[in-house]
């Protein structure tokens, strides 16, 4: 191939052509392998979405009452980065926000991933927990609020043992199929080369496990963050949920898109953070 055939580097890495590897495939339908970053996609969608955002705010095709125009937020986030929102700097607000997400997921992976795997490796703990497990997955945490609010009050600890339920039952869901998903002639293997119950837990369980951990806690982040809003009605002065909550009583609707596009790029930015750890971490993801 000559020279002048081959796809440069920027067009690899934005996904608008194949790389070397690729290439070479003659069968890509069904192979996930071959299917590239999307980047350069995902590029002229947002692109798209900012420009139809502009042209039917400017033609005035939607009352700014409903969707603000792309200037007014502009302005508003001058403002809210220079004078913050209700005497509390913007940073502020973005910052315990992603303070109680990261504990409620923290405390819920502390106490699910051991759970779920003695729910894999052991009839008593799986018989005592599945029933409790199973029950209370499917209940919505906003269904809990009252329960809550009853039980700790509207202190901080609150909120985040909240987000800590959301983010429990999928830890304990992901570590139990991290565990059921090891091979069992990797165990036998292991037990044949004299290694004791411990180092096949911590060699080959727990490498085994640890994918679907981490698919857990990328699911268990993404939920807690879309909690997080209704955690932080329970009496908060501080948050981009009680900033949200705060602005529509006001009808400030560029305040409310503010924060909801603050928590999609949070939200975006720790999912590329935790794909970059688990490529880093697990290498071994996907080769048996």
């Amino acid at each position: 191939m000559s020279s002048q055939q081959q796809p440069s580097g920027w067009m690899v890495w934005l996904g608008l052509a194949d790389n070397s590897f690729t290439r070479q495939k003659t069968v890509k339908f069904g192979d996930a392998s071959a299917v590239n970053s999307g980047r350069g996609y995902g590029v002229i969608s947002v692109l798209a979405f900012i420009i139809l955002w502009w042209v039917a705010t400017a033609a005035e095709w939607i009352n700014p009452i409903y969707w603000p125009g792309l200037d007014a937020v502009f302005d508003r986030v001058g403002k809210l980065a220079n004078e913050g929102f209700r005497n509390i700097a913007l940073w502020d607000h973005i910052w315990i926000s992603v303070y109680r997400v990261l504990s409620g997921v923290v405390y819920g992976a502390l106490i699910g991933i051991p759970l779920g795997f003695a729910m894999g490796l052991w009839s008593v703990a799986k018989g005592i927990f599945d029933p409790i497990v199973e029950f209370i997955r499917p209940i919505p945490p906003l269904a809990l609020i009252p329960l809550i609010i009853l039980w700790f009050g509207i202190d901080e600890f609150a909120k985040i043992f909240l987000l800590a339920l959301a983010s429990l039952f999928i830890m304990i869901i992901a570590a139990r199929a991290g565990v059921n998903s090891v091979r069992v002639s990797k165990v036998h293997a292991a037990y044949s080369l004299g290694a004791s119950k411990l180092q096949v837990l911590l060699r080959v369980i727990l490498p085994n496990a640890l994918p679907e951990i981490f698919t857990g806690l990328r699911t268990a982040m993404g939920v807690c963050w879309g909690t997080v809003v209704a955690a932080e009605l329970v009496a908060a002065d501080r948050g981009i949920g009680s900033m949200i909550m705060i602005a529509k009583n006001f009808l400030n609707t560029d305040i409310v898109v503010i924060g909801i596009v603050i928590i999609g790029l949070i939200g975006f930015a720790i999912e590329i953070l935790m794909r970059m750890l688990e490529r880093k971490l697990i290498p071994w993801r996907g080769k048996g």
